[in-house]
């Protein structure tokens, strides 16, 4: 008897069906992740933002440097805010750096702050602020990052508590 070698022809369309089927279903789930691939980079960005302006918030003073009051009016400017209450209904169309300029390549994120005075941890409200920063990418996904500042204050002979400005 001869011994075949190979394949039949019949045995090579088959195995090109199932090539072609095993492709085209990888293709397909490339694609798909392939379109989703730039949510996760919008959400680090919002992140990245929210961080920012959380920090350059945090970092300011809890009461305002000239009049030691918690919430003195605004300033017109954002370069002159001093405190935390001055960022308190901030509404930047897109992002902006600390002298409150546009920062090339994100003018299509929205970013909104909330600062509200609340009690925390056993301290009453006018000894702790809740600060909320929104950021909305061009998606429309938001992201949302919230942290507090508290006065540091220490007590006098009586037993009274003070901020220190």
């Amino acid at each position: 008897m001869n011994r075949q070698r190979g394949m039949t022809l019949v045995e090579l369309v088959i195995a090109i069906v199932i090539v072609g089927i095993a492709a085209a279903a990888l293709y397909s789930a490339m694609a798909s992740i392939t379109s989703r691939s730039a949510d996760p980079m919008l959400r680090q960005q919002s992140l990245a933002i929210a961080e920012a302006y959380l920090e350059e918030i945090l970092a300011e003073d809890f009461l305002d440097p000239t009049s030691h009051t918690q919430c003195p009016p605004r300033p017109a400017v954002r370069a002159d805010y001093d405190n935390v209450c001055d960022y308190a209904g901030l509404d930047d169309s897109g992002a902006r750096g600390t002298d409150g300029n546009l920062v090339p390549g994100l003018q299509d994120y929205r970013v909104r702050v909330a600062v509200t005075p609340q009690a925390f941890n056993g301290l009453t409200a006018a000894a702790a602020l809740h600060v909320t920063v929104t950021v909305e990418a061009l998606d429309g996904q938001t992201l949302t990052l919230a942290g507090w500042r508290t006065c540091y204050g220490e007590y006098d002979g009586a037993g009274a508590y003070a901020c220190v400005p």
